[in-house]
């Protein structure tokens, strides 16, 4: 039972939480109303019976003191019959009388109309009394009147003591009905209070019923379609046949929203295409670009940056940033994140060498980013730059000047020491000494001026400036470069011995380029060869095979003080010509055999025997990098070394051609 009204309990709360605001307003409303009318009503009727009863009292007094007063002197004579038809009498003439006692002074009674019958008197005869009032005083001459309840209503009983010389001789009770029509008019108040109680509450529940109908449904749906709309569901319609304002209303929605979802169906493509090309452009961008909320939370990350910091395959959008950073990132950059999330400071740079997953150094720029007002921050933006080749770029450059300074520095100062030494002792010194002076300082002039011209053609061929490509002989290039060394070679005992394959087919070259090339390597292998050693320069065609790409190190990786990249050889089609300078002499250590292409880098910077600039070799590899070739070395400490490279065959079928238009003078050598 205790559920049953639980669940009744439940299903009013959940019935009257369904009601609008209005109707709930409008039922409280309409239950005061109903209760204050039901009040007054109430009120009325309750005081017109008051009035009524107050009426018949006073009815029902005066009109048993005046049948008293007829009565009582006929009683005091002991004329009952006189009485008796006294009292029918007014009975009969009387309709409002119910009934009429006389009791003497005892209370029995001895004639009652209408219910008096005379009887014979026996043993057996039951005597009437009638029952007075406890209060009732005997020797007082005013009535008392009271009320009673009968099947057929209020009577009022009216008790009137027949006293007659101040003699008290019974008394009179006489039974009064209501009055007829103040019993109609309470009746009527009544049946009205009830009628009008009846009619507001059907009243109600009809106005309830068309106010859900025709203005609670439309105002929820139109509700429901705003909400939707504010979703951005713009397909919401409403579908109600109403009239009057609401149906303008919903008429006004419906057409908004097909207002609204036309605008999107035109946006909307502008939006993806907008959104398509700034999504590309943050992820094809050569920074790392990461976008963080003021809770440090990762909203956007591009490819770059996930690179940078090792997140490929690792889905960081919406976990915390300084969980998914390098250690040393993360302690740089943290307290300046939160100081910038609290707007204490609105940029700031780092930067910060990192050892994994590669060794690399990366520039962090972080900048706040704020609302259209730029009243508050709406989160920061975090720039990632990998600075590793600038560093060693800057650190290459720094070690070059320092090179170079050192080189310029050592022949200058032996220039001015012997100038000065000439200057300021020549009349003492003999002439032996002074010759040797000068020899001393022609010998560092030229030392000085082979520097200069090494980094000035190191600096041309790093330009990016362009050459003149035509076909080269290479015997006469070869035979010019022997001539120039042949006397050098003699005079430190070394055979230099040259294998040329006869008919030779021209190559695609630059002349003087080639001549550079052939004069540094040849001169290299005399400086390391000692005296009774052998240079052996030789030069011979190379076929390819039908069906494999030539053993040649355009196959191979081309490096450049840039990058590395893969070159496939994209004239394997043609034959090509082998170039190699081969020596006896000291050889390379197989830890130096890639640094000597390096800039300054010298071999006898550990033997510490022989002069050079250390430009010598970077030359030689720029030069064959801009013939598509590659320089390759074998080498064995003690053994020798052996240099050689492969260079294009010129077509017989096509005409010189100029393979790169030169824009500068020709190369100084």
């Amino acid at each position: 039972m205790l559920a049953f009204f639980t669940t009744i309990r439940d299903a009013i709360t959940h019935w009257w939480y369904e009601f609008t605001l209005q109707t709930k307003l409008l039922a409280v409303a309409t239950l005061v109303v109903s209760l204050v009318m039901s009040g007054l009503t109430f009120w009325a009727v309750n005081t017109i019976q008051q009035d009524a009863r107050l009426n018949d009292t006073r009815f029902s007094r005066d009109l048993g003191l005046l049948l008293a007063s007829n009565v009582a002197p006929l009683i005091a004579d002991h004329n009952l019959t006189e009485v008796a038809q006294f009292s029918q009498r007014f009975y009969s003439s009387t309709s409002s009388v119910r009934y009429m006692l006389y009791a003497d002074e005892t209370g029995k009674i001895f004639f009652g109309i209408p219910f008096w019958e005379p009887e014979v008197e026996n043993s057996l005869t039951i005597k009437r009394k009638m029952q007075l009032p406890e209060d009732y005083p005997s020797d007082d001459d005013q009535p008392i009147v009271r009320q009673h309840t009968t099947p057929d209503g209020i009577v009022t009983d009216v008790f009137i003591p027949l006293i007659v010389d101040k003699k008290y001789l019974g008394v009179l009770a006489i039974g009064i009905n209501p009055n007829q029509t103040a019993v109609i008019s309470t009746n009527f108040t009544r049946d009205v209070t009830i009628a009008v109680f009846i009619t507001i509450w059907v009243m109600v529940i009809l106005a309830g019923v068309i106010n859900a109908l025709t203005i609670t449904k439309p105002i929820k749906e139109l509700l429901v379609g705003v909400k939707q709309i504010a979703a951005g569901n713009f397909k919401q319609r409403i579908d109600l046949p109403l009239g009057g304002e609401l149906g303008e209303l919903i008429f006004s929605f419906n057409e908004m929203a097909e207002r609204l979802e036309r605008y999107e169906e035109q946006n909307i493509e502008e939006l993806t295409a907008e959104k398509a090309k700034l999504e590309t452009l943050v992820s094809t961008i050569a920074d790392g670009a990461v976008l963080i909320d003021n809770n440090m939370q990762i909203i956007l990350v591009n490819p770059t940056a996930r690179r940078i910091f090792a997140w490929e395959g690792v889905d960081v959008v919406g976990s915390n940033l300084l969980h998914n950073l390098p250690q040393s990132i993360q302690i740089e950059i943290t307290r300046t994140l939160y100081k910038m999330a609290a707007g204490e400071c609105e940029s700031a740079e780092f930067r910060i060498p990192l050892q994994q997953p590669t060794k690399r150094t990366i520039r962090i720029l972080l900048t706040t980013v704020l609302n259209l007002q730029r009243e508050s921050i709406k989160g920061i933006a975090i720039t990632v730059q990998d600075i590793t080749r600038e560093v060693e770029l800057n650190e290459a450059k720094s070690q070059f000047i320092s090179n170079i300074s050192h080189e310029l520095r050592t022949p200058l100062f032996n220039i001015k020491t012997y100038i000065e030494t000439l200057h300021d002792y020549g009349e003492d010194l003999g002439a032996e000494e002074r010759q040797e002076f000068l020899e001393t300082v022609n010998h560092e002039t030229d030392r000085l001026t082979r520097l200069v011209n090494d980094v000035l053609d190191l600096s041309k061929l790093e330009s990016g400036r362009t050459y003149n490509f035509d076909g080269v002989d290479l015997g006469q290039a070869l035979e010019q470069t022997l001539r120039t060394y042949q006397l050098n070679a003699k005079d430190k005992g070394l055979e230099l011995v040259q294998e040329v394959a006869p008919n030779l087919p021209l190559v695609i070259g630059n002349y003087d380029l080639l001549l550079q090339v052939f004069g540094n390597l040849i001169g290299n292998a005399l400086k390391f060869t000692k005296a009774g050693g052998k240079v052996a320069i030789r030069a011979y065609q190379l076929h390819p095979h039908p069906n494999f790409a030539l053993s040649s190190p355009e196959t191979d990786l081309v490096e450049t003080e840039n990058h590395t990249h893969a070159t496939l050889n994209e004239h394997n089609h043609r034959s090509r010509v082998r170039i190699e300078i081969s020596d006896t002499g000291i050889g390379i250590a197989p830890e130096d055999q890639q640094a000597i292409f390096d800039r300054f880098f010298r071999v006898e910077n550990r033997v510490h025997t022989l002069e050079g600039t250390g430009l010598g070799l970077s030359i030689v590899r720029n030069i064959m990098q801009r013939h598509h070739s590659q320089v390759n070395l074998v080498s064995e400490v003690g053994v020798g070394t052996t240099f050689w490279f492969d260079l294009d065959v010129l077509e017989e079928k096509i005409s010189p051609t100029k393979i790169e238009t030169a824009n500068a003078d020709s190369l100084e050598t």
